[in-house]
């Protein structure tokens, strides 16, 4: 068995037709086009949908739907290329909504006027990045950090024995 792993379209170009049975394993949140790419090139490739949604995207949406009612702006941390739901959602019910990639992308201006700013990660944005965030706002002035209840995430997943012996 053969295991690549594939992080860009131009990968999944390169990829040859005639490889045997082909499985998809992805991020969900992260790599829907890399996905659909796959399944346009490879017809009987066999995977996820590409309309499904992961447990931990999920979580993050409900957590916004909920605090979009108490916050004044949203910042939602996680990289250009990943899910920007969460963003649109707090957009959706009126919150003025950021997606960021750390503290050094905070524009002191989106908060300006706010009492309470709401922040999450992108499902598969490191939690360091939110404290980044945070500690950027601190540099701008005094910050009171409250975390709101939600549901623990605590699965962990192995890379495949092949991917991880590289």
């Amino acid at each position: 068995m053969e295991v690549y792993l594939v992080q860009s379209h131009g990968f999944c170009a390169g990829l040859v037709g005639a490889m045997g049975r082909l499985k998809n394993k992805a991020a969900t949140t992260v790599s829907k086009g890399i996905t659909g790419a796959l399944q346009a090139r490879f017809t009987d490739i066999q995977g996820p949908d590409i309309r499904d949604i992961c447990y931990a995207t999920q979580n993050r949406q409900s957590a916004v739907r909920n605090w979009s009612k108490l916050v004044d702006v949203i910042l939602v941390v996680g990289a250009a290329n990943s899910s920007n739901r969460p963003r649109e959602i707090g957009t959706e019910a009126g919150v003025a909504s950021y997606m960021i990639a750390d503290g050094s992308a905070l524009d002191p201006e989106w908060l300006k006027d706010a009492r309470t700013v709401g922040a999450t990660a992108g499902a598969s944005a490191s939690g360091v990045l939110v404290d980044d965030v945070i500690e950027a706002m601190r540099r701008i002035g005094p910050v009171q950090v409250s975390v709101l209840p939600g549901r623990e995430e605590n699965i962990e997943f192995r890379l495949p024995a092949q991917l991880a012996a590289s």
